[in-house]
């Protein structure tokens, strides 16, 4: 049977039937819910023209955080922002509007609301390319634990609907600014630097003790995030456009001043994202499911993490001594 988008109820229903059809790969599975997203977007376009009037000029959505990263958990959460050319007041409404709407639609279709309101919905995310470049500037000035955070969430933007050079140009502007104010790369890693153990002294998992996910290792911050922020951190270093942690390591690897030592990364955090899509309730891995050979790996990955979080850490020490 044809699918049906021309509905936000059909589409909540296929997207509800078909997601756990895509998960044999990483890749197909984060395809299918950039199709529907595309989808609730397009439809919600419809909605405001048709509510609205025509759109007031060019905007670029964009996604970040997992989705950004092309790391798409079962249970991800809205992560997105919009930017657009005219700065007049009319188009400010206009495209906050559509921003509500859209985040409405995405949580009717399947995908919670962020926590952190990190959502088009929010005026800032919702910006104007002359405001952004503002926003930036502000937050670059102002070094709080708040404003490298938001840094650090842009630094992952991709843009899935209209045109890429909008946030490619600001992203620029970021990478400007640090290589005026070095230092910064410090504060970004002093902002990420916590690490959750996995591994205890034993060389045993460190798992949930009670609650719904008992006997369960979280993922997220045991696993994941030590990969994900130490790339991130080197790519910003290396001024890199790539968004995915994998592409940001096979970029990184070819540059001399890496030679080739991160690759072994690229392995571990691929094995990663696949234990997650096989065996994780979103970022909740119950170790009882794997058998020992990947339980070996499992913790290969999470001391592998530890290793390069330190390696990130000398790296900026090092830029903060002009060594390199």
């Amino acid at each position: 049977m044809k699918a049906d988008f021309s509905r936000y109820q059909s589409l909540k229903n296929w997207r509800s039937e078909q997601m756990f059809t895509h998960q044999s790969s990483t890749d197909e599975f984060n395809y299918f819910h950039e199709l529907v997203m595309n989808k609730v977007v397009s439809l919600t376009i419809d909605d405001m023209v048709k509510e609205h009037g025509p759109l007031p000029g060019d905007f670029s959505w964009f996604v970040m955080g997992s989705i950004g990263r092309y790391e798409q958990a079962v249970n991800s959460d809205q992560d997105h922002g919009l930017v657009f050319e005219n700065n007049d007041e009319y188009t400010n409404e206009y495209f906050l509007t559509f921003g509500k709407r859209l985040c409405v639609n995405l949580q009717f279709v399947g995908y919670p609301y962020c926590i952190g309101n990190v959502m088009s919905s929010n005026p800032l995310w919702c910006q104007s390319i002359e405001s952004w470049e503002r926003q930036l500037d502000q937050w670059l000035l102002e070094e709080s634990w708040e404003s490298i955070r938001y840094l650090l969430i842009f630094y992952d933007a991709r843009v899935v609907v209209g045109e890429a050079s909008p946030i490619q140009k600001l992203k620029q502007r970021l990478h400007q600014f640090l290589h005026q104010k070095p230092h910064l790369l410090n504060r970004f890693f002093d902002n990420t630097s916590y690490m959750k153990k996995g591994i205890g002294v034993f060389g045993q998992f460190l798992t949930e003790s009670n609650g719904p996910y008992k006997d369960c290792l979280e993922l997220k911050h045991t696993a994941f995030f030590p990969y994900v922020n130490s790339i991130r951190l080197l790519a910003i270093k290396e001024n890199l456009e790539q968004t995915s942690t994998l592409s940001r390591i096979h970029a990184l690897s070819k540059l001399p001043a890496y030679n080739r030592q991160l690759e072994p990364y690229a392995d571990h955090f691929d094995k990663l994202l696949s234990y997650r899509l096989q065996y994780a309730d979103g970022y909740h891995l119950n170790v009882k499911k794997l058998n020992k050979i990947e339980k070996l790996g499992l913790k290969q990955i999470i001391l592998g993490g530890r290793d390069l979080q330190r390696y990130a850490e000398t790296t900026v020490k090092r830029v903060l001594k002009n060594e390199i």
